[in-house]
């Protein structure tokens, strides 16, 4: 029997500890549907964006059925604004429940970020100060979500292009302290990191060091554009319309020395590759497991 677990504000909610398989994967689009169902490519789960699936039936309900029984699932979360004044949506939160168990999927996750305010839903996801009070909120709303889910969340770092003046706690530091009050895990995007860690002027390693890796559930890799800010300085924007650039991949062979393999998805958003584009790069992440090195020359 799974225990009861207390989070920070003491509402229990049932402990399902289901994980991802330590495979690679990729987003689900459905460009790509029929290749996949035809062909069943070589790679261990895909990931797909909950409130895409918020319907009851149609096209994708009826493919993703066919891909879940010979795939393992992540439910990656884009709506819940989790770092806004307001709870979250209860109904929102409802149809995010009634997918995760209709699918039963190895991980559920969700950003660390507001999105919401009053009613009005923005789309984008936006940085929050760190401060106590904002830590409070995010851990209560983490808890209400884990306790509606029955599931330990996977929540993902971000990647920012400004910051508050004024924040009681290093952004490292905060994740730490949520994931430490709430039990929740982190999904860590290796690619928001380096995007963060370039907009911001921070040290790579060092962040890395400072956040809880070992309750790392998923790791991400991504691409991303650049740009240049009012200023002139480099800018690096989220985009997941490339291939994952040399500097993540990079970043990536060094993190695996330190944690080993983990579950590693392959975002990719916007103009969208062939399906066999998707399956080189988590093929790639795969590779570096055993080369040491993701590098083109394996």
């Amino acid at each position: 029997m799974l225990p009861d677990v207390a989070g920070a504000c003491g509402a229990p909610y049932r402990h399902d500890d289901r994980r991802l398989p330590i495979g690679v994967g990729v987003g689900l689009k459905p460009e790509h549907f029929a290749e996949i169902v035809e062909t069943r490519p070589p790679i261990e789960f895909f990931e797909i964006h909950a409130e895409n699936y918020f319907v009851a039936g149609g096209p994708f309900h009826h493919y993703l059925a066919h891909i879940r029984e010979h795939y393992a699932l992540s439910v990656h979360g884009v709506g819940l604004s989790i770092g806004g004044r307001e709870r979250p949506d209860p109904a929102h939160l409802q149809s995010l429940r009634r997918l995760v168990e209709r699918y039963q999927p190895g991980a559920v996750s969700e950003h660390l970020a507001w999105s919401g305010h009053g009613g009005h839903f923005l789309n984008d996801l936006l940085p929050l100060p760190y401060t106590a009070t904002i830590l409070a909120r995010v851990c209560e709303h983490v808890d209400e979500i884990q306790s509606v889910l029955g599931r330990r969340l996977l929540l993902e770092n971000p990647a920012t292009y400004v910051e508050f003046e004024k924040s009681d706690y290093r952004e490292t530091t905060f994740i730490h302290e949520v994931i430490r009050r709430t039990g929740c895990g982190l999904l860590l995007d290796l690619n928001n990191v380096y995007v963060s860690c370039t907009n911001h002027g921070r040290d790579l390693d060092t962040y890395l060091a400072e956040l809880p890796l070992d309750a790392a559930g998923e790791i991400h890799l991504a691409g991303f554009s650049r740009d240049r800010d009012a200023l002139g300085a480099p800018l690096l924007i989220d985009s997941h319309d490339s291939p994952v650039d040399e500097t993540v991949w990079r970043l990536y062979g060094s993190l695996l020395s330190r944690l080993g393999p983990r579950p590693t998805l392959v975002e990719w958003d916007g103009n969208i590759p062939p399906f066999a584009t998707l399956l080189d790069e988590a093929l790639r992440a795969k590779a570096a497991w055993t080369m040491g090195d993701p590098g083109r020359n394996r």
